[in-house]
């Protein structure tokens, strides 16, 4: 099997089955008849650009994004994540701050990295807060009130 056939399971089980470590998704793929390591499967993860996330319950699951990590995102899709995720959003001159449930701030920071927005100069992500560096001339507080819009807030 191929490294690119192996990928493609792998994203099927992903949207299909809550697995929430490593060797669960090795014993996964044994079951539909793949042999691959631990090792293997994490750099596969890696490669496939698979993320942990949080679920309400509180339940750490794999996750694949839906776009390539190397396309801007649409911007219903950003409005879907900001509006699903973000609880709060204030500004401090250039930056500003959004609030996530725990573990969720990295799945926005990663849709407004890729969002190609103009006025964002970047992000970091902690486990449930997120700074957004606006750029010189757009500011914090025109950049909050678009996140805002966004988020539906």
């Amino acid at each position: 099997m191929s490294k690119a056939q192996r990928h493609h399971q792998i994203t099927q089980l992903l949207s299909g089955s809550l697995i929430s470590n490593q060797s669960d998704l090795v014993e996964k793929l044994e079951d539909i008849g793949i042999t691959a390591t631990q090792a293997t499967v994490s750099r596969d993860l890696e490669e496939l650009g698979a993320v942990k996330v949080r679920l309400p319950n509180g339940e750490n699951i794999y996750a694949i994004p839906e776009h390539p990590v190397d396309r801007v995102l649409p911007e219903d899709h950003l409005r879907r994540v900001m509006g699903e995720w973000v609880v709060e959003i204030k500004t401090s001159e250039n930056i500003v701050v959004l609030r996530t449930p725990p573990g969720s701030a990295h799945v926005v920071a990663s849709a407004l990295d890729r969002a190609g927005l103009p006025e964002i100069l970047g992000t970091v992500a902690g486990d449930d807060t997120l700074l957004v560096v606006a750029t010189s001339g757009a500011g914090g507080e025109p950049l909050t009130q678009n996140l805002r819009l966004l988020a539906g807030l």
